[in-house]
């Protein structure tokens, strides 16, 4: 049931990094919850790919994250936002040979930012690194990461990972969360 998300870990994390492939309606619902608390109190958290239909994804976007997909492309990553610190020393426009298409329409709210757009060679592209806040804590996703591809052994695509979890590390992290203006969770 806490599928290794307890109250007692998420206390002790500054950012998470969700990966997940498949098997989502694995994760309880009361651990997608707490995820969701934590990052409402102000936990950072990383969405890498197929996360995207995770329940913490679609609880704290309120969203289905559906979009469009396809077997094996090339990706060209555009850097839309360079001042951005998630962008810090990334090139403008970087290559990963292999990945998985990933098209518009995605259900998501309007990010923050959008601080990369992925083009593939079928002509598709994709919003493929978004910012978001949810209560105090900072929220990325980052589309890139199929499992059968060689993603995150490429050098910029690690050094975006490492610039987010800094970006999305607290500055502040509560007891609790209790705004009148977010919806409650149940406990």
């Amino acid at each position: 049931e806490d599928n290794g998300l307890t109250d007692e870990i998420l206390d002790e994390t500054d950012v998470l990094i969700y990966w997940a492939h498949a098997h989502h309606d694995k994760v309880s619902d009361e651990a997608a919850k707490r995820v969701q608390e934590h990052v409402l109190k102000g936990m950072g958290i990383i969405f890498l790919h197929s996360a995207h239909k995770s329940k913490p994804f679609m609880n704290l976007l309120g969203t289905t994250g559906s979009l469009k997909w396809r077997d094996g492309n090339k990706e060209r990553i555009w850097c839309c936002k360079p001042g951005h610190p998630i962008a810090k020393d990334i090139p403008e426009q970087f290559v990963l040979p292999e990945e998985e298409m990933y098209g518009e329409p995605f259900d998501i709210p309007n990010p923050d930012d959008l601080v990369f757009i992925g083009w593939f060679d079928g002509g598709e592209v994709f919003r493929s690194g978004c910012t978001f806040t949810r209560g105090y804590g900072k929220m990325f996703y980052f589309q890139p990461g199929h499992e059968t591809c060689p993603t995150y052994h490429n050098p910029t695509i690690q050094k975006i990972i490492k610039n987010a979890v800094q970006w999305a590390a607290p500055v502040t992290k509560l007891e609790k969360f209790d705004c009148p203006h977010t919806p409650r969770l149940e406990p």
